[in-house]
Protein backbone atom coordinates (compact mmCIF):
# COMPACT_ATOMS: atom_id res chain seq x y z
CA UNK A 1 0.00 0.00 0.00
CA UNK A 2 1.08 3.18 -1.04
CA UNK A 3 2.24 5.82 1.71
CA UNK A 4 2.04 8.84 -0.41
CA UNK A 5 -0.30 11.84 0.82
CA UNK A 6 -3.68 12.49 -0.94
CA UNK A 7 -3.41 14.94 -3.53
CA UNK A 8 -3.28 18.54 -2.76
CA UNK A 9 -5.31 21.13 -4.46
CA UNK A 10 -2.67 22.05 -7.30
CA UNK A 11 -2.65 17.76 -8.21
CA UNK A 12 -6.38 17.56 -8.38
CA UNK A 13 -6.72 20.96 -10.39
CA UNK A 14 -3.86 20.02 -12.78
CA UNK A 15 -5.32 16.84 -12.95
CA UNK A 16 -8.66 17.83 -14.19
CA UNK A 17 -7.46 20.06 -16.23
CA UNK A 18 -5.08 17.03 -18.12
CA UNK A 19 -8.08 14.82 -18.04
CA UNK A 20 -10.32 17.30 -19.67
CA UNK A 21 -7.75 18.17 -22.42
CA UNK A 22 -7.37 14.47 -22.84
CA UNK A 23 -11.08 14.12 -23.68
CA UNK A 24 -10.99 17.03 -26.03
CA UNK A 25 -8.19 15.70 -28.54
CA UNK A 26 -9.89 12.05 -28.22
CA UNK A 27 -13.07 14.20 -29.34
CA UNK A 28 -11.55 16.01 -32.42
CA UNK A 29 -11.86 19.82 -30.17
CA UNK A 30 -9.73 22.57 -28.89
CA UNK A 31 -9.08 22.39 -24.95
CA UNK A 32 -9.02 26.01 -25.63
CA UNK A 33 -12.87 26.15 -26.32
CA UNK A 34 -13.93 24.54 -23.09
CA UNK A 35 -14.31 26.55 -19.84
CA UNK A 36 -13.52 25.09 -16.35
CA UNK A 37 -15.58 25.94 -13.75
CA UNK A 38 -14.64 25.20 -10.38
CA UNK A 39 -17.84 24.70 -7.85
CA UNK A 40 -16.85 26.10 -4.98
CA UNK A 41 -20.32 25.82 -2.68
CA UNK A 42 -20.01 25.10 0.87
CA UNK A 43 -16.70 26.00 0.73
CA UNK A 44 -14.67 28.91 2.11
CA UNK A 45 -13.84 31.96 0.29
CA UNK A 46 -10.13 30.95 1.27
CA UNK A 47 -10.50 28.10 -1.24
CA UNK A 48 -11.42 30.44 -4.03
CA UNK A 49 -8.49 32.34 -3.46
CA UNK A 50 -5.64 29.43 -3.11
CA UNK A 51 -7.66 28.27 -6.69
CA UNK A 52 -6.92 31.87 -8.53
CA UNK A 53 -3.63 31.82 -7.07
CA UNK A 54 -3.36 28.51 -9.33
CA UNK A 55 -4.59 30.46 -12.13
CA UNK A 56 -8.39 29.23 -11.84
CA UNK A 57 -10.97 32.39 -12.77
CA UNK A 58 -14.43 30.96 -13.56
CA UNK A 59 -15.80 29.69 -9.93
CA UNK A 60 -19.76 28.61 -9.54
CA UNK A 61 -22.36 28.79 -6.96
CA UNK A 62 -25.53 27.73 -6.07
CA UNK A 63 -27.01 29.26 -3.02
CA UNK A 64 -27.18 32.97 -3.36
CA UNK A 65 -26.90 33.59 0.36
CA UNK A 66 -23.53 31.81 0.31
CA UNK A 67 -22.67 33.46 -2.75
CA UNK A 68 -23.52 37.23 -2.31
CA UNK A 69 -20.76 37.33 1.04
CA UNK A 70 -18.01 35.49 -0.95
CA UNK A 71 -18.39 37.35 -3.97
CA UNK A 72 -17.86 40.31 -1.92
CA UNK A 73 -14.84 39.54 0.12
CA UNK A 74 -13.16 38.11 -3.13
CA UNK A 75 -13.38 41.70 -4.90
CA UNK A 76 -9.61 41.86 -5.36
CA UNK A 77 -8.91 38.97 -7.63
CA UNK A 78 -9.87 38.49 -11.48
CA UNK A 79 -12.95 35.78 -11.18
CA UNK A 80 -15.66 35.23 -12.54
CA UNK A 81 -18.82 33.99 -10.86
CA UNK A 82 -21.20 31.68 -12.21
CA UNK A 83 -24.80 30.76 -10.46
CA UNK A 84 -25.73 27.32 -10.91
CA UNK A 85 -28.17 26.93 -8.76
CA UNK A 86 -32.17 27.33 -8.61
CA UNK A 87 -32.50 31.26 -8.32
CA UNK A 88 -35.82 32.20 -6.62
CA UNK A 89 -37.47 35.07 -8.51
CA UNK A 90 -37.37 37.65 -5.20
CA UNK A 91 -33.92 37.25 -5.48
CA UNK A 92 -33.38 37.66 -9.36
CA UNK A 93 -32.03 40.97 -9.01
CA UNK A 94 -29.64 40.53 -5.98
CA UNK A 95 -28.07 37.57 -7.84
CA UNK A 96 -27.55 39.76 -11.01
CA UNK A 97 -25.48 42.25 -8.82
CA UNK A 98 -22.47 40.14 -8.85
CA UNK A 99 -22.45 36.44 -11.39
CA UNK A 100 -21.59 37.21 -14.92
CA UNK A 101 -23.20 34.34 -16.03
CA UNK A 102 -26.94 32.05 -14.83
CA UNK A 103 -27.33 29.20 -15.86
CA UNK A 104 -30.57 28.10 -14.47
CA UNK A 105 -33.00 30.28 -16.06
CA UNK A 106 -36.10 28.13 -16.74
CA UNK A 107 -39.42 30.02 -16.48
CA UNK A 108 -40.91 33.71 -18.15
CA UNK A 109 -41.06 35.14 -15.00
CA UNK A 110 -37.60 34.65 -14.42
CA UNK A 111 -36.67 36.19 -17.99
CA UNK A 112 -38.68 39.35 -16.02
CA UNK A 113 -37.36 39.30 -12.97
CA UNK A 114 -33.73 39.30 -14.68
CA UNK A 115 -34.29 42.10 -17.37
CA UNK A 116 -34.13 45.67 -17.40
CA UNK A 117 -31.14 48.35 -16.75
CA UNK A 118 -28.23 47.66 -14.53
CA UNK A 119 -25.76 45.33 -14.89
CA UNK A 120 -25.52 42.93 -17.76
CA UNK A 121 -25.79 39.06 -17.88
CA UNK A 122 -25.28 35.94 -19.79
CA UNK A 123 -27.70 33.10 -19.59
CA UNK A 124 -28.60 29.52 -19.97
CA UNK A 125 -31.46 28.09 -20.34
CA UNK A 126 -31.86 24.97 -18.19
CA UNK A 127 -33.59 21.87 -19.70
CA UNK A 128 -35.06 19.15 -17.32
CA UNK A 129 -34.34 16.33 -18.67
CA UNK A 130 -36.56 14.25 -16.47
CA UNK A 131 -40.28 13.31 -16.11
CA UNK A 132 -40.42 15.53 -12.70
CA UNK A 133 -42.03 18.57 -13.33
CA UNK A 134 -40.94 19.52 -10.12
CA UNK A 135 -37.24 19.40 -10.61
CA UNK A 136 -35.54 22.47 -12.14
CA UNK A 137 -35.39 23.55 -15.70
CA UNK A 138 -38.05 23.83 -18.90
CA UNK A 139 -39.10 21.42 -20.90
CA UNK A 140 -37.79 20.91 -24.35
CA UNK A 141 -40.98 21.99 -25.76
CA UNK A 142 -40.85 25.60 -23.56
CA UNK A 143 -37.23 26.37 -24.90
CA UNK A 144 -38.40 28.23 -28.29
CA UNK A 145 -40.68 30.33 -26.55
CA UNK A 146 -38.18 31.27 -23.73
CA UNK A 147 -35.13 32.05 -25.74
CA UNK A 148 -37.83 34.52 -27.50
CA UNK A 149 -38.41 36.58 -24.36
CA UNK A 150 -34.65 36.32 -23.31
CA UNK A 151 -34.09 37.89 -26.88
CA UNK A 152 -36.72 40.65 -26.47
CA UNK A 153 -35.07 41.28 -22.61
CA UNK A 154 -32.74 44.24 -22.47
CA UNK A 155 -29.69 43.52 -20.04
CA UNK A 156 -29.53 39.29 -20.70
CA UNK A 157 -27.58 37.86 -23.22
CA UNK A 158 -28.37 34.13 -24.50
CA UNK A 159 -25.58 32.03 -24.23
CA UNK A 160 -27.17 28.38 -24.65
CA UNK A 161 -28.12 25.25 -22.67
CA UNK A 162 -27.40 24.09 -19.52
CA UNK A 163 -28.24 20.66 -18.07
CA UNK A 164 -27.71 17.76 -15.62
CA UNK A 165 -27.57 14.06 -16.42
CA UNK A 166 -30.42 12.73 -14.78
CA UNK A 167 -29.09 9.87 -12.24
CA UNK A 168 -30.21 6.28 -14.14
CA UNK A 169 -29.63 7.48 -17.37
CA UNK A 170 -26.27 6.79 -19.69
CA UNK A 171 -24.66 10.83 -19.57
CA UNK A 172 -23.39 10.76 -22.90
CA UNK A 173 -27.27 9.62 -24.14
CA UNK A 174 -28.92 12.77 -21.75
CA UNK A 175 -25.96 15.05 -22.84
CA UNK A 176 -27.12 14.26 -26.53
CA UNK A 177 -30.41 14.90 -25.86
CA UNK A 178 -28.91 18.65 -24.44
CA UNK A 179 -26.96 18.51 -27.84
CA UNK A 180 -30.29 18.15 -30.08
CA UNK A 181 -32.37 20.37 -28.28
CA UNK A 182 -29.35 23.21 -28.72
CA UNK A 183 -30.19 22.73 -32.40
CA UNK A 184 -34.18 23.75 -32.02
CA UNK A 185 -32.81 27.20 -29.87
CA UNK A 186 -30.49 27.93 -32.20
CA UNK A 187 -33.43 28.18 -34.75
CA UNK A 188 -34.59 31.16 -32.55
CA UNK A 189 -31.50 32.13 -31.84
CA UNK A 190 -28.49 31.52 -33.54
CA UNK A 191 -25.78 32.48 -31.54
CA UNK A 192 -26.82 30.89 -28.41
CA UNK A 193 -24.33 28.19 -29.24
CA UNK A 194 -22.89 27.20 -25.71
CA UNK A 195 -23.47 23.86 -23.93
CA UNK A 196 -23.47 23.88 -19.98
CA UNK A 197 -23.20 20.51 -19.09
CA UNK A 198 -20.59 17.99 -17.33
CA UNK A 199 -19.71 17.41 -13.75
CA UNK A 200 -16.63 15.61 -12.02
CA UNK A 201 -18.28 11.72 -13.04
CA UNK A 202 -19.32 12.59 -16.78
CA UNK A 203 -17.50 15.58 -18.02
CA UNK A 204 -15.31 13.33 -20.38
CA UNK A 205 -19.15 12.22 -21.88
CA UNK A 206 -20.17 15.76 -22.12
CA UNK A 207 -17.35 16.63 -23.73
CA UNK A 208 -18.04 14.25 -26.56
CA UNK A 209 -21.35 15.75 -27.03
CA UNK A 210 -20.04 19.67 -27.38
CA UNK A 211 -19.79 21.10 -23.72
CA UNK A 212 -18.51 24.06 -23.79
CA UNK A 213 -18.64 24.87 -20.27
CA UNK A 214 -17.76 22.40 -17.46
CA UNK A 215 -19.44 22.17 -14.06
CA UNK A 216 -17.07 20.56 -11.26
CA UNK A 217 -16.41 20.27 -8.18
CA UNK A 218 -15.66 18.02 -5.89
CA UNK A 219 -13.27 16.35 -8.31
CA UNK A 220 -11.09 19.57 -7.57
CA UNK A 221 -12.18 20.69 -4.43
CA UNK A 222 -12.41 17.79 -2.81
CA UNK A 223 -15.84 16.64 -0.49
CA UNK A 224 -17.24 19.88 0.49
CA UNK A 225 -17.56 20.55 4.11
CA UNK A 226 -20.85 19.93 5.92
CA UNK A 227 -23.26 22.73 5.15
CA UNK A 228 -23.61 25.68 8.14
Amino acid sequence: MSDAPPPGLAERLAGVRDAIADASRDAGRDPDGITLIVVTKFHPASLVRELAALGQRDFGENRHQEARPKAASLTDIDATWHFVGQLQSNKARQVREYADFIHTLDRESLVAALGGAGRPVDVFLQLNLTDDLARGGARESDLPVLAERVLATPGLSLRGLMAVAPLGEEPRRAFERVRLASELVRRTAPEATALSMGMSGDFADAIREGATHLRIGTAITGNRPTPG
